[in-house]
């Protein structure tokens, strides 16, 4: 019931839908129960009464109710199709939608194969069960208890043969439904780690061949294939006892009724037609007792699939709009971060009481050693993180209270590991400007001294990206995303690492489109190449999570201190 309540509010659009189903499915059970009666009928009419012309009228009768019977399947089948379809596609837009609200946390957490999984294979688990089988449910009670007052009134003392194997059916699931949850469960977690396998190594094949580990990798993904097999084989062995068992049990049911009723025609007690159409009652009601063990079993099948992925729906965004928030206007691009403390984790702050101020226009660069918290700083002023002390403001507002996507609309971000989708070149300049036209998207371009190499691709600007751009170079890719923040533009840039793909002429030529791009727009850099950070208005050097200087490169160089130790250190090394 719990999966059903959840479920209802994207199964309720279309309740009208599945109440027609529900209907037809009604008149096809109860059309079937009549074909059978009719079936006694006519068996006496030929072998008992021999009546031609009640028999062709009979048959007749018999043809009009198999047509209608047919209707009213192909109505039902459709409508069951359709809702169950769409239900489905809905809840995985609802799902995906709620993914894209969690925060970058939330993702740090898991890994990309277990969403998918859970995104794909367990939404299709829970799919037959929400939608298809309340309606073959309806199917099967009809047919049950249209099927048992039938037996009642033709004759009970056979219809109680029947009924008294129900408590044993019961007792039997039971016994067998327990093992089959727990199976589905490990099931579902283990085709989810097998996703998460194959999504990694294919993501990372180029490593995987360069560091030789084509066979460890392979041997991994047959060791999870085997765990898996291991696991559906044991569900596969206790499904092939527990379907059997269910239908022994039933068709033992229909050899005493015939027995039972075989000595009564012999006594004149019953018709034979009577017996006909009541040992064909019989074989009816094994179709509701192994329905009911087959929905039993994709209950306890989904149970695992529906907790996997009500755990998402679950997880509430640690970033997000509070109730008053507001929408931030155009923004001047003063930022002021006051006392700002942060950790990813509370045994390790990344942030110590960290404060600093950039005016409006003005260019901040960060610099300091491996894990000094550069890179947190472009997180926490994107606001993919909210300080664990302190505050940021933005023209003198706390960010916390605005909008985030007021905010996101004025900042672009180049990140250190790009990221471009899988269509083209075109598509992914005009990211964060779908309106923009192609003049300015090869305006964009040409800044970031992106549009030559484009021009000379075979499709231009339509090429093909490939996934992640892997048709592209290192470099090329990073002038695609460098163009992309151009082309929306912000009144913030965040630049982590923005040229580190970029050979010296290349980033010679970027940073003279970025110096363009800065002008009138706050800035904020972290570099690897302290060159291009010396035009900075204000650097910034990081070290541990705290400020420990702060000037121009000239000031920074004359005090002799941690800046003028990694200027002299990144100046020996290799180009």
């Amino acid at each position: 019931m719990v999966i059903f309540q959840r479920f209802l509010p994207f199964v309720r659009p279309y309740v009208h839908r599945l109440l027609l189903a529900g209907l037809l499915v009604t008149g096809v059970a109860l059309i079937n129960l009549t074909l059978v009666r009719l079936a006694g009928t006519l068996w006496d009419v030929i072998t008992v009464q021999h009546d031609a012309d009640k028999m062709t009228r009979s048959i007749g009768l018999f043809l009009g109710l198999v047509i209608l019977q047919g209707l009213c399947s192909m109505g039902h089948s459709y409508l069951t199709a359709w809702v169950s379809q769409t239900v489905v596609a809905d809840f995985r837009k609802h799902l995906f939608g709620h993914l894209q609200k969690l925060t970058v946390s939330f993702f740090a957490r898991r890994r990309t194969g277990e969403l998918l999984s859970r995104l794909m294979s367990d939404v299709t688990v829970i799919q037959s069960l929400v939608t298809e089988a309340p309606i073959d449910g309806v199917k099967q009670l009809v047919t049950f208890v249209g099927g048992i007052t039938f037996l009642l009134l033709m004759n009970w003392r056979l219809c109680l043969l029947i009924l008294v194997l129900l408590p044993l059916l019961v007792v039997v699931s039971k016994m067998f439904g327990r093992r089959l949850k727990s199976l589905s469960t490990s099931i579902q977690d283990h085709t989810a780690a097998l996703s998460t396998l194959t999504e990694e190594v294919i993501s990372g094949i180029r490593i995987v061949k360069s560091f030789v580990q084509t066979e460890r990798e392979r041997t991994r993904f047959a060791d999870q294939v085997e765990q898996t097999l291991r696991l559906t084989l044991r569900r596969a062995g206790i499904m092939a006892v527990f379907i059997p068992v269910i239908s022994l049990l039933t068709f033992s049911s229909a050899t005493a009724v015939l027995w039972y009723g075989g000595r009564q025609v012999i006594d004149g007690m019953v018709t034979p037609g009577d017996l006909f159409a009541f040992v064909l009652f019989a074989g009816i009601l094994i179709g509701p007792f192994s329905a009911a063990a087959k929905i039993f079993t994709q209950i306890k099948e989904a149970q695992g699939a529906t907790q996997r992925v009500f755990e998402i729906l679950d997880a509430k965004p640690e970033i997000d709009d509070r109730p008053d928030a507001q929408p931030l206007e155009t923004i001047a691009g003063h930022v002021r971060m006051e006392n700002v403390s942060f950790s990813y984790d509370t045994r390790h702050p990344v942030l110590v009481h960290l404060s600093f101020e950039a005016k409006p226009g003005e260019l901040v660069a960060f610099v300091g050693p491996t894990g000094a918290g550069k890179t947190t700083v472009i997180n926490l002023l994107h606001r993919f993180y909210d300080p664990t002390e302190g505050r940021l403001t933005i023209d003198g507002r706390d960010l916390r209270d605005v909008t985030l996507n007021s905010w996101y609309r004025q900042i672009a971000l180049v990140p250190q590991e790009t990221i471009l989708f899988g269509g083209t070149i075109l598509d992914n300049i005009r990211y964060g400007n779908r309106e923009a036209n192609e003049a300015a998207v090869v305006e964009a371009s040409q800044a970031a001294h992106a549009h030559d190499f484009i021009t000379n691709l075979p499709d231009g600007y339509h090429t093909v990206v490939g996934e992640k751009g892997v048709n592209l170079s290192g470099g090329q890719r990073q002038r695609i995303a460098i163009a992309r923040a151009i082309l929306k533009n912000p009144r913030i840039l965040l630049l982590d690492e923005a040229t580190s793909s970029l050979d010296t002429e290349s980033e010679r030529l970027v940073q003279e489109a970025l110096q363009r791009l800065m002008e009138g727009r706050t800035t904020f850099v972290v570099a690897h190449r302290l060159s291009t950070i010396q035009r900075a208005d204000r650097i910034l050097v990081l070290d541990k999570g705290q400020l420990v200087e702060e000037g121009t490169h000239a000031q920074l160089m004359e005090r002799n201190g941690l800046y003028h130790y990694l200027y002299t250190i990144r100046l020996n090394e290799p180009a």
